[in-house]
């Protein structure tokens, strides 16, 4: 199983010498992968709406001062040599499908092939309308296509695709990725078309436990999922479990209530060796790699926690 993190890239931590110094602690602790977010102009997210918190408020104070994902995980690449960048995620129509198909093919190239593309269709009207050419409604279509056209745009001499969003007629696309035959794409959400896309378009289901309206925040509910995804799987026609499991993890242990929305007990709550027996639980449910949120007020915080959490919990597992 790999661990990751989650690299603040909005609000006062997001300047270059802090997210360098953690993105650096981290790869010197041992961590696996990065993880970095996507959003390009936001509304005021101090009124709810945010689908991951209880609160409906996005979890930073300050998330309208942030980077844009790509730029930074090129600037990643350079930065960092051994961690994995991992997209969490990218929402795929809002860049158009050959440029977005070109900009992480340059990520990967850049960082030798350490690009890991996590992609979701997106939630935030407000800012589909200020940002995306596609309708809001069609955003599920769109993503499906554009993937699809990533695919081919990264794999093919010559793609020629003639489809209702992208059309591409045998242009180069040039240099193709490294990792062959193209990064890894983990597709986050938790709906019943995120699933239905990470069982045909995905190397990986990647959901966050807490979306409050599909909610897998306890290990029955998650199993529950699994066996949906194992189910749309099948029924398009890859093998069963030809989809592999990771699972991010936004807020942990006391900061976290103890029940689930199914009445059990809430994954990654309580104590220590409560967190030890979810990541245990998790990796015999062949899950291969989760991510942990360490966002705290200041970097001392941030990097006091790291340290402390690779410490107590994943030298124990």
């Amino acid at each position: 199983m790999q661990f990751g993190f989650n690299l603040p890239n909005s609000g006062a931590l997001a300047s270059p010498e802090i997210m360098l110094r953690i993105a650096r602690e981290g790869e010197a602790l041992g961590f696996d992968y990065l993880t970095v977010t996507d959003h390009i102009t936001l509304p005021d997210m101090a009124e709810p709406g945010y689908p991951y918190s209880e609160s409906g408020a996005f979890y930073s104070t300050d998330s309208a001062h942030r980077h844009e994902m790509l730029t930074l995980a090129a600037w990643l690449a350079g930065t960092v040599t051994r961690l994995r960048l991992v997209l969490a995620v990218l929402v795929v129509p809002y860049r158009p499908a050959v440029l977005a198909a070109k900009q992480l093919a340059t990520v990967d190239v850049l960082s030798g092939g350490r690009l890991t593309v996590g992609i979701g269709a997106g939630w935030l009207k407000a800012e589909f309308d200020s940002v995306v050419t596609t309708p809001f409604a069609e955003r599920g279509a769109v993503t499906d296509e554009y993937v699809a056209a990533f695919r081919s745009l990264w794999t093919e001499k010559k793609p020629q695709i003639d489809g209702k969003y992208v059309h591409h007629n045998g242009l180069l696309l040039e240099p193709k990725p490294v990792q062959k035959p193209h990064p890894p794409i983990w597709v986050g959400g938790e709906s019943g078309p995120s699933v239905r896309r990470a069982a045909k378009l995905g190397d990986a289901w990647y959901p966050i436990g807490t979306n409050t309206a599909h909610m897998l925040d306890s290990l029955a509910l998650y199993k529950a999922g699994i066996e949906r995804l194992r189910a749309a799987t099948e029924k398009v026609g890859r093998k069963r479990d030809a989809v592999s499991l990771t699972y991010r993890i936004k807020r942990y242990g006391k900061d976290v209530p103890d029940h689930a929305s199914d009445g059990g007990r809430r994954l990654f709550s309580g104590s220590d060796s409560d967190i030890i027996g979810d990541i245990h639980a998790l990796r015999d449910l062949g899950v291969t790699a989760l991510d942990f949120d360490f966002e705290r007020p200041s970097e001392a915080d941030v990097l006091r926690e790291m340290r402390s959490f690779r410490e107590r919990i994943l030298a124990k597992v």
